[in-house]
């Protein structure tokens, strides 16, 4: 069954899904877990639609591809179309939803891509690369500049972040990302991820958690 953004009520979106428009170490403690330096501009990159799967009911990931690394990370959903040099308050009005999200990644195919100076497409824009929760209204969250963030595994808390701690915080990127990309209904901004990102295995059992309100259940096929 393809992909269709729900809010967590079950109720469709009405816009299609668009692309999904990432910043990568968006987090300092993450880029020194992996050795990045920090960059001193966003770091952008977009995976397509085309690997965007529901984290309902479990998700699949490609076990003969080498180690696939979960990275939590808070999704936004953009309803409207945004110009090129939005303001705060046109992004803000843009935003339909917020959902915690898992931005896959087969690490050992990123670390061969990235010791040539090649792009990472290959490593992070697979199918099943994007796994998406349903989405909580906008409005859940007055301030965006503090959302957290927490994957738990098998019992065990793995990752527990929040948006203040993002290099990038989430208005300013959006406008940066705007003036780089257009920005349109259905397109879904991944944050960047907090430091613990580390290996899946198929059988874990994982529980993504937004802002204490929003937790979701699932597991790796």
């Amino acid at each position: 069954m393809s992909y269709q953004h729900k809010y967590v009520d079950g109720t469709n979106i009405h816009f299609p899904l668009g692309k999904v428009v990432c910043i990568g170490r968006n987090y300092a403690e993450h880029a020194k877990e992996l050795d990045n330096p920090v960059p001193t501009e966003p770091l952008l990159f977009i995976k397509p639609g085309s690997c965007v799967v529901a984290l309902e009911g479990g998700f699949a990931i490609p076990t003969e591809r080498g180690s696939v690394h979960y990275e939590a990370e808070i999704a936004v959903l953009i309803g409207k179309p945004l110009s090129t040099k939005p303001s705060r308050e046109e992004v803000l009005d843009a935003i339909s939803g917020f959902a915690p999200a898992l931005d896959l990644t087969l690490r050992d195919k990123q670390a061969e891509l990235k010791a040539k100076g090649l792009p990472w497409e290959i490593a992070k824009s697979f199918d099943g690369a994007a796994v998406i929760a349903p989405f909580v209204v906008g409005s859940t969250f007055p301030d965006v500049t503090d959302i957290s963030i927490r994957l738990t595994i098998n019992g065990e808390v793995r990752q527990d972040g929040n948006s203040s701690q993002m290099l990038n915080p989430i208005i300013p990127m959006i406008q940066h990302m705007a003036g780089c990309f257009s920005l349109q209904a259905g397109d879904v901004i991944l944050t960047g991820t907090p430091a613990g990102v580390g290996p899946l295995n198929v059988g874990d059992e994982l529980v993504l958690e937004l802002g204490g309100g929003s937790r979701f259940e699932s597991s790796v096929r």
